[in-house]
């Protein structure tokens, strides 16, 4: 089992920033992709950015260039740097881990933290 703990979000102005952090617990020797996914209101979640034990990263289209992804795995870490904000990237953030016991996926979510754009 893994367990999750966010913290970082709140509310900002536009063109502003915020950081989010995601500290991993548990059995953190099987954590492989660490991410951000995001719901806002009335819509689906939808993958943010994904970062693998390679760092190597993927990011939505509609945030390359002003979001940046990075894990610190000696501290079982993974942070979103989020940089001029919109009144669009206004969501619910929630941390994804995954996870894998042999042949088996497992994906771990945090509590979600609460991301708020003003215009």
């Amino acid at each position: 089992q893994v367990q999750l703990v966010e913290s970082g979000g709140g509310l900002v102005q536009a063109g502003g920033s915020l950081r989010l952090s995601c500290s991993a617990s548990g059995s953190t020797f099987s954590i492989t992709d660490m991410g951000w996914y995001r719901q806002a209101a009335g819509k689906e979640r939808e993958l943010v950015a994904d970062i693998t034990l390679g760092d190597d990263t993927t990011y939505a289209d509609s945030v390359k260039g002003r979001f940046t992804i990075s894990r610190d795995n000696a501290k079982n870490t993974v942070y979103l740097q989020m940089n001029t904000l919109k009144p669009d990237d206004t969501a619910v953030y929630y941390c994804n881990v995954v996870s894998w016991y042999g042949n088996f996926r497992y994906d771990y979510w945090g509590q979600g933290t609460q991301v708020t754009v003003s215009s």
